[in-house]
């Protein structure tokens, strides 16, 4: 375990590492970049290679037995991204040591644990099997389940992940579900399409819950009732512009929109970064401050001009300034909000 600057969590653990990029999001991962550092450097769990198609040096699938023990040790609460160098759910991960890790974050509770995934199906495929009721369950767990200690996360880049990856969280058993939309590379509507009249013909209850009906129920006078029920909805959403050598800006109206959706469903909405860019509506003051070397900005293809990106509602020109000077600061604010553990968001 060790500490991060990761603004959503204390600290991370990586009991596997590796992994193989299966979408535009994965297009300039940090951790293939840091495995391959460490490689060099002799770190022992960096010295697997993976497929250099879709992913590097140091950065091959690989399972860590000797750091399942390692939150026992953890005498305070932590806030922990697992597998920040990793994701857990990757085929390359056996079902048994999976089911290994949910054993110590089960037999750990102090402890809030975050999973976040690009792997949808299989975390909904395993959790639902895994089920105590199924009785298949394949590792000792005493207590509630879902483990009220572990919030599980699937990465939404952009509207096509969204309607991939969200339905499949939603039917995942979870006590909070979360989305990392980061680095965001374009708009995601997470009420539902609108149509060109500007209307909702299908909304996606992901932010509220679906309504319906529960079983019957008969009182004591023989009275039958059926209670009003909400289905499982997203509790968090954590959104943010990209980082590092090649990345791409984030129109300020995609977070935005985020923003003021979660705002009116009650749903914490946590803003992360605005990455290496920053909107010039929003930073005329922090691009001022550089002197006119360091005010070169690169655009996407490497050139010396802002970028410029479209999106539904205008276009806007974005600096490249870097993350430090972007900051995080959305519409004059930090949006630093979490969720709160609710009995009804454990029902999948």
């Amino acid at each position: 375990m060790a500490d991060t600057k990761i603004e959503w969590a204390t600290h991370v653990w990586n009991p596997t590492t590796g992994c193989d990029r299966v979408s535009s999001g994965c297009d300039n991962c940090y951790a293939l970049t840091m495995a391959k550092r460490l490689k060099g450097m002799g770190a022992e769990k960096y010295q697997r290679d993976g497929d250099p198609k879709t992913s590097g040096p140091g950065f091959g699938v690989s399972e860590h037995r000797g750091t399942l023990n390692e939150p026992f040790g953890w005498r305070k609460p932590r806030r922990v991204f697992v597998n920040s160098m990793s994701d857990l759910f990757h085929e390359s991960v056996s079902e048994n040591f999976i089911a290994q890790v949910f054993a110590t974050m089960a037999s750990t509770p102090k402890h809030t644990y975050m999973i976040l995934t690009k792997r949808h199906a299989r975390m909904r495929s395993l959790l639902r099997k895994w089920a105590p009721v199924t009785g298949v369950t394949p590792w000792v767990h005493i207590g509630p389940w879902p483990l009220p200690n572990v919030w599980l996360g699937v990465s939404v880049e952009d509207q096509r992940w969204a309607d991939i990856r969200v339905p499949a969280l939603l039917e995942t058993p979870a006590a909070v579900r979360f989305l990392s939309c980061e680095p965001l590379l374009g708009p995601v509507d997470l009420w539902g399409p609108v149509d060109q009249y500007g209307g909702r013909p299908k909304l996606t209850y992901w932010l509220d819950g679906r309504p319906g009906w529960g079983p019957e129920e008969t009182t004591e006078t023989g009275l039958v009732t059926q209670p009003l029920t909400v289905g499982p909805r997203i509790d968090w959403v954590i959104v943010g512009g990209e980082s590092g050598p090649g990345a791409r800006p984030m129109h300020p109206d995609w977070a935005r929109t985020i923003r003021d959706q979660c705002a009116h469903s009650g749903v914490s909405f946590h803003f992360k970064q605005w990455g290496e860019y920053i909107p010039e509506s929003l930073g005329a003051q922090v691009i001022t401050r550089h002197t006119a070397k360091t005010a070169q900005y690169a655009d996407l293809k490497g050139g010396h001009r802002p970028a410029n990106i479209g999106a539904r509602n205008g276009a806007a020109t974005c600096h490249r300034v870097g993350k430090k000077a972007a900051g995080r600061e959305l519409d004059g604010r930090t949006w630093d909000e979490f969720p709160t553990v609710h009995a009804a968001a454990v029902v999948a």
